[in-house]
């Protein structure tokens, strides 16, 4: 399908500020309900003429919007526990530090097949054990977070600075499947622990002059609305619905990663 057409948008005209809250409102979206949903802005912020490097720091603006206003949605539905993820969430931000300032030195093609291959097994372990997805682990989330645990949420914060498009997927992964959360518990944490180290990371981007701010922000109406959206059917939907959501988004990011499929 030959997208080329929109290169030639205006971003401050009509059809491009609906094309970018559209896509934006797809991200918040996604991005609430399991992650992965960045690629659909930063695919269009560089057919739309921005660099690869500025487009990876144009979406961080999106990103915060959409997670403040998930988080607090899901505060305000008792649906975040706070306690005992302080450790994890400061060893996922130094992470994103790391990963953001290290970005352009990383060979980004032999990453994106790693990342494939990671998400073709979590994929497996959804269909493998279901039902740890959807109860969790473990009842208690009021424990001491161990150095594994906290060493896996600084590895995963690596690749979010780096690259942040299936960040969510890996938090989601971790906090489920080792911190012991049930499925929306840990959808809830995922969207606050980004929320917390975007800043961080838009910072090293704004530094490096890798920021289209008009672009950025006009995208983030349609994040802050569909994080809004999203956040809200999260919790009434349940765990189940959240778990075929995120097969259907590994399912299309695989497929992209290998270029198995040119839909995203």
């Amino acid at each position: 399908m030959d997208l080329s057409f929109i290169s030639e948008i205006d971003v401050y005209s009509f059809s491009g500020i609906a094309l970018l809250i559209f896509a934006g409102f797809l991200v918040g979206v996604v991005n609430t309900f399991a992650g992965s949903g960045t690629a659909i802005s930063y695919s269009l912020f560089m057919l739309m003429g921005l660099p690869a490097s500025s487009a990876n720091g144009t979406i961080r603006i999106g990103v915060i919007m959409q997670t403040l206003a998930a988080s607090l949605n899901f505060k305000r539905q008792n649906t975040l526990p706070l306690k005992g993820i302080w450790l994890i969430t400061i060893s996922t931000i130094a992470g994103t530090i790391l990963g953001a300032i290290i970005a352009i030195s990383i060979n980004e093609l032999v990453l994106e097949k790693i990342v494939g291959f990671v998400m073709l097994l979590m994929l497996f372990l959804l269909f493998y054990k279901p039902e740890v997805w959807i109860k969790g682990k473990s009842p208690n989330t009021n424990r001491k977070s161990t150095i594994v645990e906290t060493g896996i949420f600084f590895i995963i914060g690596i690749y979010g600075g780096f690259i942040h498009i299936g960040v969510g997927i890996f938090l989601l992964s971790a906090l489920v499947l080792i911190s012991g959360y049930d499925l929306v518990k840990a959808n809830a944490l995922k969207v606050l622990i980004v929320f917390f180290y975007s800043p961080f990371v838009l910072v090293i981007f704004i530094i490096s002059g890798q920021l289209n701010y008009g672009m950025g922000l006009i995208a983030a109406i349609g994040n802050l609305i569909g994080g809004i959206v999203a956040s809200q059917y999260a919790v009434i939907w349940g765990a189940k619905f959240i778990r075929w959501i995120l097969i259907i988004v590994l399912i299309l990011f695989s497929a992209k990663l290998f270029h198995i499929s040119n839909l995203i």
